[in-house]
């Protein structure tokens, strides 16, 4: 029991604390983005265009033997569920803007209501790590152990339906994004992150949780209602043991006070007839006792 409880503790804090790493890290999705190359100037002498020319005469025809994808740049850029961030081609600082910017008009809906998913997620995983922290600490009650057990299974399986909702509709919205956000922002080859991939290993270690939780509660159920019914049955067999030797001496107690009785009316009525002691069978004289009464 105690073994299972710190396994679903185990299981269900981890699940926490990659959900909540996910949740603020902004490498859900990674990739590049080709952007044109700048014009090169002093400060700027590699990955740009050079004209040839002096920029202060404008007579001077300009040519740029860049041709392709020659003339382009490929930026490194990382995306997570609050902002999205993408390399300066000037320097070497990053720019970051609002994924929720991003998003077109027809899938920020979605994106909040993704956004509310998670937070709930984490809020119901943070509810029930601390009714299983309850539930290991509380051993006094094996009652009350178990209603805080079956608690903490329910939250920890909400949760879980919650996470991976969450997480298959921010990947909708980055798909459309992709395909459907401003020009400037959208990626030539992206791929997951590690944080997407933390985000499904805590919803991976939430189910764990639930199941290991669930699995428990059912446990400790049916071992209590088993030692119930063998202790209900032994109770049983133990009145019955004790009414059948009750009913054996009454009956045994009677049979002899009757053998007492006829024996004294054989002595009065003048006939001695022997009776051995071993040979008496109680048994015969209480069917026979039963006929004359009836």
């Amino acid at each position: 029991m105690k073994t299972r409880s710190l396994l679903s503790v185990s299981l269900n804090f981890f699940a926490l604390f990659c959900a909540i790493t996910a949740f603020i890290t902004t490498y859900w999705c990674v990739g590049t983005q080709r952007v044109p190359k700048p014009k090169c100037s002093k400060l700027r002498t590699h990955q740009c265009i050079d004209y040839g020319v002096n920029e202060t005469d404008p007579n001077k025809v300009v040519y740029s033997w860049e041709t392709g994808d020659d003339r382009f740049l490929f930026r490194q850029f990382h995306t997570g569920i609050w902002f999205s961030c993408e390399e300066n081609i000037h320097d070497e600082s990053e720019r970051c803007r609002s994924f929720i910017d991003l998003a077109p008009a027809s899938e920020k809906g979605m994106l909040w209501l993704s956004l509310v998913s998670e937070m709930l997620y984490i809020l119901l995983l943070m509810v029930g790590f601390s009714l299983m922290c309850m539930e290991l600490i509380h051993t006094s009650n094996v009652i009350d152990g178990l209603k805080l057990n079956a608690f903490a299974a329910v939250f920890t399986v909400l949760s879980g339906l919650l996470g991976m909702v969450a997480h298959v509709m921010y990947t909708q919205v980055f798909q459309v994004t992709v395909s459907h956000g401003p020009p400037d922002w959208r990626p030539y080859n992206w791929d997951y992150g590690w944080s997407f991939c933390l985000a499904w290993a805590s919803f991976t270690c939430c189910m764990g949780a639930s199941v290991t939780t669930l699995n428990s509660y059912t446990k400790t159920v049916i071992e209590f209602r088993h030692k119930r019914k063998t202790f209900e049955q032994t109770i049983r067999e133990e009145n019955a043991r004790e009414a059948y030797g009750y009913f054996r001496d009454n009956s045994l107690h009677s049979i002899s006070k009757s053998v007492d009785i006829y024996s004294s009316q054989s002595l009065n009525s003048g006939r001695r007839t022997p009776i051995p002691a071993a040979s008496l069978d109680f048994v015969d004289f209480a069917a026979s006792l039963g006929e004359e009464q009836c």
